[in-house]
C-alpha cells in the first residue's frame, strides 16, 4: 500500500492509525470556515453594530416614563368653569423586574387582593414585556408613601403624576360633557386610534369624545437612569407635555342649571338653543351618570350595572332618543297644510273623533267647529285627521323632511340619532308592503311608524318660528373648532326653505294661543312674557290596550312632549321637553316654561345693568361765586363790627367789614 495516502499516528495504546489525507483537509477546511464565521461575526458585532448596540446598552441603563398632557379645560359660553383637572397618582408594574415573591407585598400594600393582582397580570398577558401594567390608579397617600418607601426591594413599582378629570357633582350635564375611559381593545384596531396605546383615556361620549384631538394634547417623556435592579439613580433629557386646548361651549351655565331643575328626576330630556345661530343654551337627559366614576377605572361590576340599566342612564336622550313626537308633529302639519293652500279654507265638525277608512279615531275633546286658527292651540286630532287625508303622507313627508325630521341634524355630539320620516318608497323598500292610506290618519297627529328626537324638534320650530331658517345646532363657538374640523359632524346643516309671511303668523299666533286661555298649555302661561308653543302626548300603547291594562299602569303611559319658544316669532330661545310616561303635553310644557322664564329673567336683569352702566351718577357740584350771599351770623343786642375775609375765583382774598345788628 502506498505510504503516501496514509498518515501514522501513535495512539496511547501504542497501535497506529492511518487518517486518509482528503478527510483531513476537509476537516481542517470546515475548521478554517468556522473560524471565518467567528471572526466575521466578531467584527460585525464590535465594528460594525458597535453603535447599534451602544443604543441598546443606553436603553437597559435608561428608561422611558411617559409624561401625561393635562387635558384642556372645558368653560361655559361666560366663561365660568364646567370640566376642571386635579393632580393624581398611579401605580404601574414593570414586568421586567418583577420577582413573583414580591407579589403579596405588593398587593398588601397597595390594598389589593391577591385575585385582583393576578387578574391584572393575566390581562395583561399578552402585552410585550417592556409595557408596563397599571396596577392602581389614583392611589392614596399612604400607597404613595408605600411605593416610595420599598423603592429599593420594589423596584418593579413605578408612580406616574397625571392630571385625571373633574366632572361637576350629580351628573350635571354629563351627558353633553361626556367622560374619558380607558381606549378599548375594538378601538385599538380602528386606524382612527392608531396612535393610542393600551392604558391610554380617551374621550369616550359627549364633547370629551367629539373634540378629543382638541382637548387631549400631546404627551412627553422624561428618561430615567436605571443600575442592574432597575432603581433610578439618574433622571436624563425631558420632553416637557403639550396641555391640551381649553374648549368654551355655547352652553349658558344659568340656562343649564334651570333646566337640570326642571327636569329633575324625571326620565327624558331637554334641549335649549338660541335660533339665530343654533347654539345649544342647555341639554339634559335623565336618567343621568357620574361621569367622576369613569375617570379612573371603573370597575367591572360598576360597568355591568351601568350598562344593565333597563333606563339606559348613559344614552343622550336629548340626540338619541327615537320617539313617535305627538301633536308637536301638527307645527309640521300645519306648515305643510297652509304652504299647499289646504289648510286655510277647512273648517272641521269634532265630535270626539272621526272614521276614517271604516275605522273611528278619536280626539280628546268635543271641539266642535273647527278651523287653523284654533286646531292649533286646542290640539283638535279630528282636525289634523282630516288635512293627513287630503295632503296624502308623500307631501307631509316632504315638507318634515325640508323642516329636519328623519335626518341628523349635525349636532357636535357623537352618535346622533337620524330618526325617520316614513314614505311609501320606505315601506316597500323596508317591509316590501304597500303603504296603506289608513296610516297616513295617524302620521297626522305625529303617531304610527314616525320617530323624532328633541333636538330634532327643537331645530325644526326653530327654522318655522325664525320665518323658515333651519340652522345647525352645536355646542362649541365656531372660531374654537380647527379648521380640519369645521365639516366633522355631518347633518342637514343650515337651509332656509320659503314660508309665505301669512303662514308664518298663522301658526306662530296659534302656539301662543295654546299658552293662553284655553290652550292645551294655558296652566303654564307666563305674564308679560310672550311664550309660544305646542304641547305633544304621544300614546306608547293603543287606546284598547291601555283600557284593559288600566289607567293606573304607568309602564304604559303615553311621552310628554313640549316644544315653546319666545317670543312667538324670531324666537331668541326654543325649548323642546321630553318626558317618558309623563301624560299629557301639558306637564311638560310647565317644566319648559321654567326655562323659558329663567332666560328672560336673565336677559332682562342684563339688559337693565347695561343702562345704568350706560348712566352714570354723577353728584352735582355747588358753583362758585365772586361774592358771598348774605347771612346773618349771629344776633346782638348792640351794633357789632366785624371783618369778613374770603376766598374767591382763583384764589383772591377778597375782605369787607361787616356791621351786625
Amino acid at each position: 500500500m502506498d505510504p503516501a495516502n496514509y498518515n501514522q499516528q501513535e495512539n496511547y495504546t501504542g497501535r497506529t492509525e492511518k487518517l486518509p489525507v482528503l478527510k483531513l483537509a476537509i476537516s481542517q477546511y470546515i475548521i478554517a470556515l468556522m473560524m471565518l464565521v467567528l471572526v466575521t461575526g466578531l467584527w460585525r458585532l464590535q465594528v460594525l453594530g458597535a453603535n447599534n448596540y451602544r443604543i441598546l446598552a443606553e436603553q437597559n441603563r435608561t428608561r422611558k416614563v411617559t409624561l401625561l398632557a393635562p387635558r384642556g379645560k372645558i368653560f361655559d359660553r361666560e366663561n365660568r368653569l364646567l370640566v376642571d383637572n386635579y393632580p393624581s397618582v398611579s401605580c404601574y408594574l414593570l414586568r421586567e423586574q418583577l420577582h413573583e415573591a414580591d407579589l403579596p407585598q405588593i398587593a398588601a400594600g397597595l390594598h389589593l387582593t391577591m385575585d385582583q393582582l393576578q387578574a391584572l397580570l393575566r390581562h395583561y398577558q399578552a402585552e410585550p414585556r417592556y409595557q408596563p401594567i397599571p396596577l392602581k390608579e389614583d392611589i392614596t397617600p399612604d400607597e404613595q408613601a408605600f411605593v416610595e418607601s420599598h423603592r429599593n426591594e420594589l423596584p418593579e413599582l413605578e408612580t406616574l403624576d397625571q392630571q385625571r378629570r373633574l366632572y361637576p357633582r350629580d351628573g350635571f350635564a354629563a351627558h353633553m360633557i361626556g367622560y374619558v375611559g380607558e381606549v378599548s381593545e375594538e378601538m385599538l384596531t380602528d386606524p382612527k386610534y392608531a396612535v393610542f396605546e393600551p392604558g391610554d383615556l380617551v374621550g369616550r361620549s359627549g364633547i370629551e369624545e367629539s373634540y378629543d384631538a382638541v382637548l387631549r394634547g400631546q404627551n412627553g417623556s422624561r428618561n430615567i437612569v436605571v443600575d442592574s435592579h432597575g432603581r433610578e439613580i439618574a433622571r436624563g433629557d425631558t420632553t416637557p407635555s403639550v396641555p391640551g386646548k381649553d374648549l368654551r361651549l355655547t352652553i349658558d351655565l344659568d340656562i343649564q342649571m334651570a333646566a337640570e331643575k326642571a327636569m329633575g328626576d324625571r326620565n327624558g330630556a331637554l334641549v335649549a338653543m338660541d335660533p339665530h345661530t343654533g347654539e345649544v343654551l342647555a341639554m339634559v337627559s335623565r336618567p343621568t351618570f357620574d361621569p367622576n366614576a369613569f375617570a379612573v377605572r371603573i370597575s367591572r361590576a360598576d360597568w355591568a350595572k351601568v350598562t344593565s340599566d333597563p333606563n339606559h342612564p348613559l344614552l343622550n336622550k336629548a340626540i338619541q332618543a327615537q320617539l313617535a313626537p305627538g301633536s308637536t308633529f301638527k307645527i309640521i302639519m300645519s306648515l305643510a297644510g297652509l304652504q299647499e293652500g289646504v289648510a286655510q279654507n277647512m273648517h272641521v265638525f269634532c265630535a270626539g273623533g272621526g272614521v276614517f277608512y271604516g275605522q273611528f279615531h278619536a280626539c280628546d275633546q268635543h271641539h266642535g267647529m273647527v278651523d287653523i286658527e284654533h286646531a292649533i292651540p286646542w290640539s283638535c286630532d279630528t282636525f289634523y285627521y282630516t288635512l293627513a287625508d287630503k295632503l296624502g303622507i308623500d307631501t307631509i313627508a316632504k315638507y318634515a323632511t325640508s323642516a329636519g325630521l328623519g335626518q341628523k341634524t349635525g349636532i357636535d355630539l357623537p352618535d346622533e340619532a337620524s330618526g325617520l320620516m316614513p314614505t311609501e318608497e320606505w315601506k316597500l323598500h323596508t317591509f316590501h308592503e304597500q303603504w296603506f292610506v289608513g296610516e297616513t290618519i295617524s302620521i297626522g297627529i305625529g303617531q304610527g311608524a314616525i320617530e323624532a328626537s328633541p333636538i330634532q324638534l327643537a331645530r325644526a320650530l326653530s327654522g318655522i318660528a325664525s320665518g323658515g331658517v333651519f340652522r345647525r345646532p352645536h355646542l362649541v363657538f365656531p372660531d374654537e373648532v380647527p379648521p380640519e374640523m369645521a365639516n366633522a359632524f355631518p347633518g342637514s346643516g343650515e337651509k332656509s326653505i320659503p314660508l309665505d309671511p301669512a303662514n308664518w303668523e298663522i301658526i306662530t299666533d296659534g302656539m301662543a294661543a295654546a299658552t293662553g286661555p284655553g290652550g292645551t298649555a294655558g296652566a303654564s302661561h307666563l305674564e308679560n312674557i310672550d311664550f309660544a308653543g305646542k304641547t305633544g302626548t304621544a300614546q306608547t300603547i293603543s287606546h284598547a290596550a291601555q283600557s284593559k291594562l288600566g289607567a293606573g299602569h304607568g309602564s304604559f303611559r303615553p311621552n310628554s312632549w313640549f316644544v315653546g319658544m319666545a317670543p312667538r316669532r324670531n324666537p331668541d330661545i326654543v325649548v323642546a321637553v321630553l318626558w317618558e310616561g309623563g301624560d299629557w303635553g301639558a306637564n311638560s310644557a310647565r317644566l319648559a316654561s321654567q326655562v323659558i322664564a329663567a332666560y328672560v329673567d336673565k336677559q332682562r336683569q342684563r339688559d337693565n345693568n347695561l343702562r345704568i352702566a350706560e348712566k352714570p351718577m354723577t353728584v352735582p357740584k355747588a358753583p362758585i361765586t365772586a361774592e358771598p350771599k348774605p347771612v346773618t351770623l349771629l344776633q346782638s343786642a348792640k351794633p357789632v363790627d366785624m371783618l369778613g375775609i374770603w376766598a374767591g375765583p382763583n384764589d383772591v382774598l377778597h375782605t369787607r367789614r361787616f356791621n351786625l345788628q
